[in-house]
């Protein structure tokens, strides 16, 4: 099975508490390198990144710092390996390696990746992306379809000077050696990882971690970015207990569930969380978002509801989360 493909997505963590997650797929994942204006090769190669088959129940080994862990993927090939180091861990990127290990106990596909080791910033972020980033049209299934289907990475449109924004909170009362770490908690599926670690490094938005959603096959398209309130909440909740010296700041924005999510878990974490941004993206929602964070903000949590990146910018000057 020579054609098997094992893909690492970047993990987290500390000393005592190390994540890393991947797929094994039975096909490589063809990721554009050319990219172009002309819808029909834009449609091909969005197409070729739901065209998977996810690998069930295989055998992968994860090797670190001279030992290794072994673990099975899951039905739709994903796995997950969770650890303590026996070494203090250095702040900062750190290799791994894993490897599918076929029926006969051969390496038959091998894959190398990264574990972020944040600083340990007075701060920490976690950011929605459809929508509060990248220009979505999440809450009308057709129009983020349209989006997906005619553009690549690079002709994806940013929000404006939200990429300045998210640089300046990297260095929130840190700098640019000891920088403030960024979690991208999206509904969006796995299948979109290099579109959108592309996407984030054309548009010079900070590297940060990718937590996204369960794959999705080519006939499942139509259902793209969509999720249960539980499975980010979870998601998001994990980050928290992973950090625990950290204070959080939760961004997102009201075409969909944010507001819900990000109010869920200030009332479980009320002294981690410190801000909570949410871009006014449907202002049909204005009123029920402002009474939903009104919960948040009795609690004496900063909560800013925006509609411009500068605004919110400014925002965070006025409760000394951005310094003048």
């Amino acid at each position: 099975m020579s054609d098997v493909h094992v893909k690492i997505y970047h993990g987290y963590g500390h000393t005592h508490d190390l994540i890393v997650y991947g797929h094994v797929l039975k096909s490589r994942i063809v990721v554009q390198k050319h990219y172009t204006s002309r819808i029909l090769i834009n449609i091909i190669h969005l197409l070729r990144l739901f065209f998977i088959k996810p690998l069930p129940r295989a055998k992968v080994r994860l090797y670190w710092k001279g030992g290794y862990i072994d673990t099975l993927t899951e039905d739709d090939g994903f796995f997950k390996f969770e650890w303590q180091s026996q070494h203090e861990i250095s702040t900062g990127w750190h290799p791994v390696k894993v490897d599918y290990i076929d029926t006969k106990g051969n390496v038959a596909a091998t894959c190398e990746g990264k574990v972020y080791v944040p600083h340990s910033t007075q701060y920490a972020f976690i950011s929605d992306i459809d929508d509060t980033v990248m220009v979505s049209y999440s809450a009308t299934k057709f129009r983020r379809l349209r989006e997906l289907l005619i553009k690549n990475p690079r002709t994806r449109k940013q929000f404006e000077k939200v990429a300045d924004w998210y640089q300046q909170l990297t260095i929130a009362h840190a700098n640019a050696e000891t920088p403030n770490p960024f979690f991208y908690v999206s509904s969006s599926e796995w299948n979109l990882y290099d579109y959108l670690v592309e996407f984030f490094n054309y548009n010079k938005l900070p590297e940060g971690i990718f937590l996204l959603n369960q794959v999705k096959r080519w006939y499942e398209l139509f259902k793209t970015g969509k999720t249960k309130h539980t499975g980010k909440l979870l998601r998001i909740a994990r980050i928290m207990e992973a950090f625990p010296k950290q204070q959080f700041v939760l961004i997102g924005d009201n075409s969909q569930h944010d507001p819900d999510i990000y109010t869920s878990i200030a009332a479980k974490y009320p002294q981690k969380i410190f801000a909570i941004y949410i871009r006014n993206i449907r202002p049909e929602n204005e009123v029920a978002t402002k009474q939903v964070l009104a919960t948040a903000s009795a609690a004496g949590i900063h909560t800013f509801l925006f509609k411009g990146s500068e605004e919110a910018r400014e925002h965070g000057r006025t409760i000394g989360l951005i310094q003048a």
